[in-house]
C-alpha cells in the first residue's frame, strides 16, 4: 500500500514513539512553520520593535544573527532528539521527572501556551471588527472595551479551537494551504507601507529607523543584543524548551529541522519588517501624532494597519494569519493537558485549551504587550527542556541512567523540581534586582537547570556503586 493510499487515522501517538508509517517529508514542516511564523502575531511584534526605539542596523542585522541561532537550536537539538525518540515533549518528561512532577509542569507548560495563543485571538479580533466599526484595543488597554469585542473573540476563538482539536494532520494541512497567501500578504502590505513612505532607495529605507528613538511611553530601549537575544529565544520554549520534540517526532529525519528557516526568515524577518512599516506609516497620521505629543503610545491594532494598506484583502490575511498560529499552539497546550489526563480523549482535552485561549484572547494585554509576555513564557519553560537535552547526551558519558524514573519507578523526581524551578527563579530575581533584561537569562537559566540536573544524577549514580 502506497503512503497515498494509506487510510488516514486520527492517532496522535502521545504515549508510544511515532511509527515509520506516520512519519512526514520535510514539506509538512516547511508549509507549517511559514505558516505559523508568518502570522498573525507578527502584525504586533514588528510594531513593538519601533515602539522600543531601536536603530536600522540594530534591528535588521539582529534579526539575521536572532533567526540564525534559532534555527540552528532547532535542527541540531530538538529535532535531533525528536527522530531519535520519537516521544512528546511530555511523555518524555514523565520518564525522565515521574508523572507527578510532570503534572505540574504540564499545568505550567499548557496555560503558558493558551495565554500564547489568546494573543493570536486578539489580533485576528481586530480583523474582524473593521467592518463592524468596533474601538480597536490601545497599547495600554489589559480589559475588554466592549460587547463587540467580546462576541468576536468568542467566534474567532471558537473556530480556531475546532480546527486544533482535529489533530496535527489537520494543524499541518491547514497551515499548508494558506501560508502563500498569508506570506503574500506580509509581502504587499511591506512593498504598499514602502510607497506610503515614499521610499526609493536604500538609504530611505535604512531612514525609517534611523539611529534609534526614545522609546515610547512605557517601552524599554532596544539594541542590537535585545533584538538579537530576544529573536533567539523567543520559541525559546519551542526549541531549547524541547516542546517542539511533539511535532518533529513525525519527521523522517533530523534534517527537516532547517524548515524552521522558512518561519525565521520569512516570518521573524521579512514579516516583522513588513509590519513595523505599516506601523510606521500610521505614526505619521494626525491621530498618532497627537497621541505622541500628548506623552502616549499609539495603537497597535493589526487589523487597521493591514486594511490601510491593503484593504480587504489585509483583513482576511490577519483573520487566517491568527487562525495558523493559534492552532498548532492549542495543540501543543492540548497535548500538555491530555497528559495530566492520559485516559481523556485529545480532542476535548484541545477544546478545552481552545476555550482557555479564547477567554485569553479577550484581554489585549496579552497582545500588546507580546514582547514581554513571549520573553517571559520563554524564560520559564525553556530550563526544563534543559533536563532532555543533557539526560539525552550526557547520560551515557558521565555514566547517569537516562530516563531515571522510568528505570527507577519514582513518581517525583525532585533533581529535576529543584533544577527547574532553583534556575527560574534565581535568575528571575537577578533580572527584577539588577534590572537585566529577562531574556538575557534565558541561556544561563537554561544552562544552569540542564548542568545541576546532570551534577546530581552523576553524583547519585557514583553513590549507589560505592
Amino acid at each position: 500500500m502506497t503512503e497515498s493510499t494509506k487510510p488516514q487515522t486520527n492517532e496522535e501517538f502521545e504515549r508510544e514513539p511515532v511509527p515509520q508509517r506516520a512519519w512526514k517529508g520535510w514539506k509538512s514542516f516547511l508549509g507549517m512553520y511559514a505558516g505559523e511564523h508568518a502570522a498573525g502575531t507578527e502584525f504586533v511584534i514588528g510594531p513593538l520593535f519601533l515602539t522600543a526605539g531601536v536603530s536600522a542596523f540594530d534591528l535588521i542585522v539582529g534579526l539575521l544573527v536572532g533567526n540564525f541561532l534559532a534555527v540552528l537550536t532547532w535542527r541540531y537539538l530538538t529535532a535531533r532528539i525528536a527522530v531519535d525518540r520519537r516521544l512528546t515533549l511530555y511523555y518524555q518528561l514523565e520518564k525522565i521527572c515521574g508523572k507527578k512532577l510532570v503534572i505540574f509542569y504540564n499545568l505550567a507548560n499548557g496555560i503558558l501556551f493558551c495565554f500564547l495563543a489568546g494573543a493570536m485571538v486578539t489580533v485576528s479580533a481586530t480583523a474582524v471588527g473593521i467592518p463592524f466599526d468596533m474601538p480597536m484595543p490601545k497599547l495600554t488597554d489589559t480589559m475588554p472595551n466592549g460587547v463587540t469585542w467580546v462576541v468576536i473573540v468568542l467566534a474567532v476563538g471558537a473556530i480556531i479551537s475546532i480546527v486544533a482539536a482535529r489533530g496535527y494532520a489537520t494543524v499541518a494541512k491547514v497551515a499548508n494551504i494558506l501560508s502563500p497567501f498569508i506570506v503574500l500578504a506580509f509581502l504587499l502590505c511591506g512593498i504598499v507601507a514602502l510607497g506610503q513612505l515614499e521610499v526609493n532607495s536604500l538609504s530611505e529605507f535604512w531612514a525609517i529607523w534611523g539611529e534609534g528613538s526614545e522609546p515610547f511611553p512605557g517601552q524599554i530601549k532596544y539594541t542590537f543584543w535585545h533584538v538579537a537575544i530576544w529573536s533567539w529565544f523567543c520559541n525559546g520554549a519551542m526549541h531549547i524548551g524541547m516542546s517542539d520534540l511533539s511535532v518533529f517526532r513525525y519527521a523522517k529525519s533530523a534534517k527537516a529541522g532547517w524548515t524552521t528557516a522558512a518561519g525565521m526568515y520569512v516570518g521573524h524577518f521579512m514579516a516583522w519588517i513588513a509590519a513595523a512599516l505599516l506601523y510606521a506609516v500610521y505614526l505619521r497620521a494626525p491621530e498618532a501624532q497627537a497621541m505622541l505629543a500628548n506623552g502616549q503610545a499609539p495603537s497597535v491594532a493589526p487589523g487597521p494597519l493591514a486594511y490601510n494598506a491593503i484593504g480587504i484583502f489585509g483583513i482576511i490575511a490577519v483573520i487566517i494569519a491568527g487562525w495558523t498560529t493559534a492552532n498548532p499552539t492549542i495543540y501543543r497546550a492540548g497535548l500538555a493537558f491530555q497528559a495530566i489526563l492520559p485516559k481523556a480523549s485529545t480532542f476535548w482535552v484541545t477544546i478545552i485549551a481552545g476555550s482557555l485561549a479564547t477567554i485569553a484572547g479577550l484581554f489585549p494585554a496579552f497582545a500588546m504587550k507580546l514582547l514581554d509576555f513571549v520573553a517571559v513564557y520563554g524564560f520559564i519553560l525553556a530550563p526544563m527542556g534543559a533536563i532532555i537535552v543533557f539526560d539525552y547526551f550526557l547520560a551515557d558519558k558521565w555514566s547517569f541512567k537516562s530516563m531515571h524514573a522510568e528505570i527507577s519507578g519514582k513518581q517525583f523526581n525532585g533533581t529535576v523540581l529543584v533544577a527547574w524551578i532553583g534556575s527560574v527563579l534565581l535568575f528571575y530575581i537577578i533580572s527584577v534586582q539588577m534590572g537585566v533584561f529577562l531574556s538575557f537569562l534565558t541561556l544561563p537559566a537554561w544552562l544552569l537547570s540542564g548542568l545541576a540536573y546532570a551534577y546530581y544524577s552523576r553524583f547519585r549514580a557514583k553513590a549507589l556503586t560505592v
